[in-house]
């Protein structure tokens, strides 16, 4: 989410706890350091040595090892966007030491690492951008340190001395020292309360392919994630839930059978589900599969509960029929009195269904109570407090006496939040508390289609008016969706929540009059956020339509979208730079070398504080649509590892690919119909683009990295299909149109 205002609306009835244990005592010969850095909001918090006043800082942790590693322990979590690499890179940098000298690991919860405006939360393309400069200064720090440390040892001045990666070096002696022998005196020592930080044009590791830390492991076999987590003794769980969200289990009719089969330790009911606990996971779930159930309906007007008559047929018609203009959240010039002037208006609407996440890794949790009263928790999670103190209360402890840990996820999307349905982690509590063990639960992957929070369905209503000069003076959009900012951390009264209109608010184009409205509709299904949230649907909403004004007013879509950037030199540049990146702009329909015919469409998108211009190529042959080659200009402002830019437009390339072409969760009966991938199919590797990327670093603030390159990859598409055939494909995912013949 590019505006993260909604941060700071939590629920005030639930309080985040974000008291840190007493994890990080030095050991001995380790520097442990901590850097100040001012918080922009007030937000009292207990730490280990007492409190931390409101607004003062979120420091990050370094140990330098006497054998010269060192641990960083991460304020974000690395779910496969490359945080862990890229801080190293930051750090690594300042400190004088190569980033593939770095152990890193998520840091439990705690008021130290509270990045994002007294909060902490890995999300939003956010991590970098909103660590950078407390990264280098942690960095910096350190340097200075050891520095004094060795001036103290070899008994001369500071300014005498410079380092090389890992080493204080004297040039006038020839005398070196390791960090790791410096660690413990510097250790002792006063962080500097300013600290100069390298000159840009000195950089050797920010803004370089640096290879990523993780690789190894992951490719190794050898990287942890939750699901790998081994605790001597556990109980394995596997859960069936209701069908339909809110029922309740009522008869176990087979129970006794159940309890009788091998390798069996207990039967449970949990709220909404059944679960069975086993010596091996296998058993467990073959056995909870087995377990006959009769499911209790919910009361009407049960909070939470899924209408047994819910369809997205139904959803989407209700939305299509939602009349008026909605509450404003964008409005430049006067629309009102512009359309009467139009020589022309066009009219649109547009939609987008709900989408499974579809991670990797199914979702799992293993729970522990410990002689001392402390629960420790291993689970895949985006805001470790969040967890904590949710974890908590379901425990009925303390927040302090709950251990968080943050294993690396196995895919991220938005999927790890606190959604309140969709994790397993609250049962893997209970069974934990009903067996006297611990116990280690994993969804099956037609659980986790069944319990995962979609992202919202949406429509948007368009109406453009065209002057007699064929270019567009006017423009409305309607949004009509329910976001996923206020279904999580509430709605403000009379604004429009963020996540519902991005991608259709605050576009660079200069068409003069326009207004943005949204209607708040209610969704039924336990919604979340997807990669590239809001942005995922409403910039192929608009960009698509944008076409539809081109071709209204007789103009070429990528000429008209150069005219109406003129006063934007950054927008304009980087539609430049993907038109070249492509071998120069051509619409088509043309003939490719292998005879078949082709088009190409265009698309921006500005997501998460970068700029986005994307060109598709595409061609249809037996009813279906081919992506030969996506062409992606980014520029992100700046930039700290552009394998790490590529490597993430590549993949946000995929799932944009996928999400237009195929993905779609259908409801019937207040059920998803997917319960596997056998019914929810995602792009194979047969059907993945060319995808070529250009970074442009134009030095403006730094932007996110991790969903950017999604939001115009189906307007792209969709606007190449159109060239191609004269089809404006306007609801998604593709699959679901009959596909017009191509033009000659």
């Amino acid at each position: 989410m590019n505006d993260l205002s909604f941060l700071h609306r939590l629920p005030a009835e639930k309080p985040l706890n974000l008291s840190r244990r007493g994890l990080f005592a030095a050991a001995a010969g380790t520097l442990v350091l901590g850097i100040a850095v001012p918080a922009s909001r007030p937000r009292a918090q207990a730490s280990a040595q007492g409190k931390v006043q409101p607004g003062t800082r979120i420091p990050a942790f370094l140990e330098i090892r006497p054998d010269s590693t060192v641990l960083l322990r991460s304020p974000f979590v690395e779910g496969g966007q490359g945080i862990y690499t890229a801080l190293s890179q930051i750090i690594g940098e300042e400190l004088d030491l190569e980033p593939a000298r770095f152990v890193v690991e998520t840091a439990p919860p705690g008021a130290d690492y509270l990045m994002i405006d007294g909060l902490r939360f890995t999300g939003g393309s956010f991590s970098v951008r909103s660590s950078y400069e407390a990264m280098r200064k942690l960095g910096a720090s350190a340097r200075h340190m050891l520095l004094e440390a060795a001036a103290a040892e070899w008994r001369v001045a500071r300014n005498t001395l410079t380092t090389r990666p890992g080493l204080v070096v004297h040039e006038a002696s020839g005398r070196t020292l390791p960090y790791g022998q410096l660690a413990s005196a510097a250790s002792k020592l006063k962080a500097p309360e300013t600290v100069a930080l390298r000159d840009k044009g000195q950089f050797r590791y920010i803004g370089k392919p640096v290879q990523r830390l993780d690789v190894r492991d992951k490719s190794t076999g050898q990287a942890k994630y939750a699901i790998d987590t081994q605790i001597e003794g556990m109980l394995f769980a596997a859960v069936q839930h209701s069908p339909r969200l809110g029922g309740e289990p009522a008869t176990l009719k087979n129970e006794a059978a159940i309890r009788a089969m091998p390798g069996v330790h207990s039967v449970h009911r949990l709220p909404g589900a059944v679960a069975v606990a086993a010596n091996n996971w296998w058993r467990a779930s073959k056995a909870v599969e087995a377990l006959e159930v009769e499911w209790k309906e919910p009361p009407a007007g049960t909070a939470g509960a899924m209408p047994a008559n819910f369809s997205s047929e139904s959803h989407l018609a209700h939305l299509v029929s939602r009349p008026g203009n909605g509450m404003e959240a964008e409005i430049h010039g006067n629309p009102a009195e512009a359309f009467p002037r139009a020589a022309k208006i066009v009219e649109a609407t547009y939609t987008a269904p709900h989408l499974a996440h579809g991670q990797l890794e199914p979702p799992s949790a293993t729970a522990r109570f410990n002689a001392d009263g402390s629960l420790e928790l291993w689970a895949p999670n985006q805001a470790p407090e969040f967890f904590q103190q949710a974890a908590a209360k379901v425990a009925g402890l303390a927040p302090e006496k709950v251990i968080i840990h943050s294993p690396i996820l196995g895919g991220f999307f938005g999927r790890h939040f606190l959604y309140a349905s969709a994790n397993p982690f609250p049962q893997a509590i209970l069974l934990a508390k009903a067996t006297g063990r611990t116990v280690k639960l994993v969804w099956s992957r037609e659980e986790e289609f069944l319990r995962d929070a979609v992202r919202p369905m949406a429509v948007a209503r368009f109406r453009a008016g065209i002057g007699a000069d064929g270019m567009p003076i006017a423009l409305e959009a309607v949004a009509i969706n329910e976001g996923a900012v206020g279904r999580w951390f509430g709605r403000q009264p009379n604004k429009v929540d963020s996540s519902a209109v991005e991608g259709l608010a605050e576009k660079p184009y200069a068409v003069p009059h326009r207004r943005v409205g949204h209607i708040l509709v209610d969704d039924p299904a336990v919604i979340g956020f997807w990669r590239s949230v809001g942005h995922s649907m409403n910039d192929f909403f608009f960009e698509t339509f944008f076409d539809e004004m081109a071709q209204a007013g007789g103009q070429d879509p990528y000429e008209l979208r150069l005219r109406l950037l003129a006063g934007s030199p950054r927008h304009r540049s980087l539609l430049e730079a993907v038109a070249a990146l492509s071998g120069g702009w051509k619409r088509g329909p043309f003939a490719a070398a292998d005879g078949s015919m082709r088009a190409r469409g265009v698309a921006m998108a500005s997501p998460f504080g970068s700029e986005v211009a994307t060109i598709a190529e595409v061609s249809i042959a037996g009813g279906e649509i081919t992506v030969h080659d996506v062409w992606v200009a980014i520029d992100p402002g700046s930039i700290v590892n552009p394998a790490i830019i590529e490597a993430q437009v590549q993949s946000a390339v995929a799932l944009g690919v996928s999400s237009a072409l195929l993905e779609e969760v259908v409801y019937v009966n207040g059920m998803p119909q997917a319960r596997n991938y056998d019914g929810y199919p995602i792009l194979p590797p047969t059907r993945m683009p060319k995808v070529h990327v250009r970074i442009i670093e134009s030095g403006a603030k730094m932007g996110g990295i991790g969903e950017p390159g999604l939001p115009g990859v189906p307007p792209a598409i969709a606007n190449a299909v159109a060239a191609l055939n004269g089809q404006r494909l306007r609801n998604l995912p593709f699959a679901k149109a009959k596909l017009d013949p191509v033009r000659g």
